[in-house]
């Protein structure tokens, strides 16, 4: 039974976060991916 209610807190913490979070006013912006520059292989002639 310890187990079972350990559990069942856990989903109680996530499924607060999770509607604390769908219903914060000030929703954050995604952060910008920065580009990462890629060296292309040189084609041989």
């Amino acid at each position: 039974m310890d187990f079972i209610d350990k559990v069942l807190e856990k989903l109680k913490e996530w499924a607060r976060k999770l509607i604390e979070t769908l219903l914060s006013p000030e929703a954050q912006p995604e952060p910008e991916p920065i580009p990462i520059p890629v060296n292309e292989p040189r084609r041989r002639r």
